[in-house]
């Protein structure tokens, strides 16, 4: 595959503190790149440097096979970007802000395309209005729609529902899901929110303290057969001996009075559950913990671990 952006040991410090350690990656043309990370990771420093904001101390970057430093004016007309939080003009409208951000693109935007990004992000109708009105989910989707006005085949999305109520969020992860799927964008996007970019991404990278823990396809990283299930239920004595003699044994991974913990595909939980209350168990929730979170979190203690026996 095609490979719009690739990083090579990429490396930044401010003063004592490292805050990216011999970064590689490589995300190909057309993928949902989820860039994953906590808090203070590295996440914004690394966009920072993909886009120019501030220089690598270490390390190349390269947009469609071109080195970055030897054509980064030429490589961003093609990349579009939001960084924390898009910066707009609030006596303004959106119209107003649209038109002043296509005008600094150096391009010949015309009303046309202005229009075409509002109905893709969702906001035609409310155009006129003044920014200041706009909740924050609005902000967000304008953002994206001055990140769109010029038509890059890339996207890079900081942290982009940060501040976003559960239906702002939903909104959003459509709007990702629809310009990756009707609209062909290569999108990038950070984010702490593990299970937001398990809906939405095909790739992924997890990254820790400045340095890259595992990096892959998400159907290949994420193993469904792993997936933490809990089924609380009502105590029963002699339960572990019942689970041990049965079918589900192998799939088991704690017994504790009321609860039961479980490894495997979710697509099995319906079946286990019959099974417990044809046993005359009583199931009062069973609830899934999501993979990816799960998962984050091993590697994560993993790194943490190890950092501390060296």
């Amino acid at each position: 595959m095609e490979s719009i952006i690739e990083t090579k040991n990429l490396c930044k410090s401010f003063k004592s503190f490292k805050a990216v350690d011999e970064l590689s990656f490589s995300i190909q043309k057309g993928d949902v790149y989820g860039f994953l990370g906590q808090n203070g990771a590295g996440k914004s420093t690394t966009m920072r440097m993909l886009l120019g904001l501030i220089f690598p101390d270490k390390g190349q970057i390269f947009i469609n096979g071109t080195e970055f430093n030897n054509s980064r004016r030429h490589l961003l007309t093609n990349i579009g970007a939001i960084i924390e939080r898009p910066d707009m003009y609030g006596y303004l409208s959106g119209w107003e802000n649209l038109k002043i951000f296509a005008a600094l693109s150096d391009k010949n935007i015309k009303a046309a395309r202005l229009h075409e990004v509002l109905e893709i992000v969702g906001l035609t109708g409310r155009e006129k209005d003044k920014v200041k009105a706009y909740s924050q989910g609005m902000k967000q989707r304008l953002g994206i729609a001055i990140a769109l006005v010029h038509k890059p085949d890339l996207l890079m999305l900081d942290e982009p529902t940060n501040g976003l109520d559960p239906q702002g969020i939903a909104e959003m992860r459509q709007l990702i899901q629809s310009l990756s799927k009707d609209h062909g964008k290569t999108i990038l996007i950070s984010s702490h929110l593990l299970y937001e970019i398990e809906q939405v991404a095909t790739s992924m990278i997890i990254i820790h303290h400045g340095r890259k823990i595992v990096e892959g396809r998400v159907s290949a990283l994420l193993n469904p057969d792993d997936t933490l299930i809990e089924i609380i239920i009502k105590p029963l004595s002699g339960l572990p001996g019942l689970i041990q003699q049965s079918q589900w044994a192998g799939y088991i991974d704690n017994v504790l009075p009321g609860m039961l913990s479980c490894k495997m595909n979710p697509e099995l939980t319906p079946q286990l559950n019959r099974w417990l209350v044809g046993q005359g168990i009583d199931v009062l929730e069973i609830r899934s913990k999501h993979s990816l979170e799960a998962y984050f979190l091993s590697l994560t203690n993993d790194a943490d671990t190890q950092d501390r026996a060296v």
